[in-house]
């Protein structure tokens, strides 16, 4: 398919269909070039301005499909003074023409971009506008606010009676309420569109690769008793619970004269330092420590998450199952037989966050959603500590207000001042 977007696009229709169009309705029509010879045939949609995605006239040739067809079609276009869009510009179109906003422009390419059917689910409330509203809802409660006490502030001699002491607090407190209930559901969409990176690290034959097939649910790494078999990350996404989880099987970390092996182990250790959970991998055979695995130990990355996994269990007359340790949790599994794999993946969601979506809710969130949910949180609880100064009151609100309209892009200081206009009779 190609599409077009702009103003003015039924001159392009005439050119290359030969013919115009009914307005959003799809009809078959043959496709011309220049010298009047049939490039293909297929479907012609025309959607007038303004009711179209991008809020402009927009065209669609539907053709066959064929690369060398399409190329020819595409040509054709843009002989007629079209040219090749950006990336992302119809959706920004859309957010610049107020077709959607831009926490709706981003969920198009959170849905296009979703690893797993929870996080295409949570995307597509978001492009429809739940996320937004719910926004929007507390942005209307905090405008309220701002209304009554910046009209205090300039008219004094009101009797305000919302400001009496403490009711400006509970107010402010219930929104507040509202918003950490949005920053832990948004939270919980963030999980899902990043997910997790989980690395394997351990000593040669601990059974790295053993537990990345368990995990997988097939044989996608070999598996010898050779020590130094994998000599390069495998990678395997998985999810659990709809989250999408990378698990990445390193090399064996050890010294070692093979020039290859050492690449490998090099290529491993990039690889931890971008971890966001380490399992350190042990095998239950052979617990003692030896100056090796501790200079593993010193170099893992204090930021990473760490879970102590005892692999082998099944060699032994150990259980598999989950300790608090010393060194923090410990997971006793055979990676062989399975026994303690639905331990493992527990233990993933319990550090990840993840609470579940069992009421639909979950909205996809990206990292600046949350920066500014926690950034209006914080200014929100700096208002309700600012009781009786107003002037701080009033400021903290419009610091808070103003972040959840960035999420949007939304609100301006005129449309606060109409707010305030329409609510107040200023010339009494």
């Amino acid at each position: 398919m190609v599409r077009l977007s702009g103003h003015g696009l039924a001159p392009f229709v005439q050119a290359i269909a030969r013919s115009s169009a009914k307005p959003r309705h799809a009809g078959f029509s043959r496709f011309y070039d220049v010298h009047g010879e049939i490039i293909d045939e297929g479907i012609l949609i025309y959607f007038p301005a303004p009711h179209s995605f991008t809020g402009e006239d927009v065209v669609e040739f539907q053709g066959h499909g064929g690369p060398v067809v399409m190329q020819m079609l595409l040509e054709r276009c843009l002989e007629l003074g079209a040219r090749l869009a950006e990336p992302g510009e119809f959706s920004k179109r859309a957010f610049l023409n107020e077709r959607m906003d831009l926490a709706q422009a981003e969920a198009v390419a959170d849905l296009i971009e979703a690893r797993t059917a929870a996080a295409a689910r949570a995307a597509t409330r978001s492009l429809s506008g739940e996320f937004s509203a719910q926004v929007r809802r507390l942005c209307d409660e905090l405008i309220e606010l701002r209304m009554f006490v910046e009209a205090t502030l300039d008219f004094p001699e009101e009797e305000l009676e919302f400001l009496e002491r403490g009711k400006v607090q509970v107010r402010i407190g219930a929104v507040r309420s509202e918003l950490q209930g949005l920053l832990d559901r948004a939270a919980q969409g963030a999980l899902l569109r990043d997910g997790l990176k989980v690395v394997l690290v351990g000593r040669p034959n601990v059974g790295k690769s053993s537990l990345l097939n368990a995990l997988a649910g097939e044989e996608r790494a070999i598996v010898t008793e050779i020590p130094g078999t994998t000599r390069d990350a495998l990678r395997e996404t998985i999810q659990l619970a709809g989250i999408p989880v990378q698990i990445v099987d390193t090399a064996g970390l050890r010294e070692t004269e093979d020039h290859v092996e050492r690449l490998g182990v090099e290529r491993s250790w990039r690889e931890i330092e971008s971890a966001d959970v380490v399992l350190r991998m042990r095998s239950a055979v052979d617990l003692e420590l030896d100056p090796e695995d501790c200079t593993i130990n010193a170099r893992l990355p204090r930021d990473a998450v760490r879970i102590s996994v005892v692999n082998k269990v099944d060699l032994t007359d150990r259980p598999a199952r989950r300790e608090d340790g010393k060194q923090g949790v410990e997971i006793w599994l055979s990676a062989r037989t399975g026994a303690g794999i639905d331990l493992l993946h527990a233990e993933l969601l319990r550090i990840a966050g993840w609470h579940g979506d069992d009421d639909g809710r979950v909205v996809l969130a990206r990292e600046r959603h949350l920066i500014a949910l926690r950034k209006a949180r914080t200014h929100l609880l700096e208002a309700e500590r600012s009781e009786g100064a107003l002037e701080l009151l009033a400021e903290e609100l419009r610091v808070a207000q103003e972040a959840l309209s960035g999420i949007t892009g939304e609100f301006s200081a005129d449309d606060l001042l109409g707010a305030i206009f329409s609510r107040f009779c200023i010339g009494k």
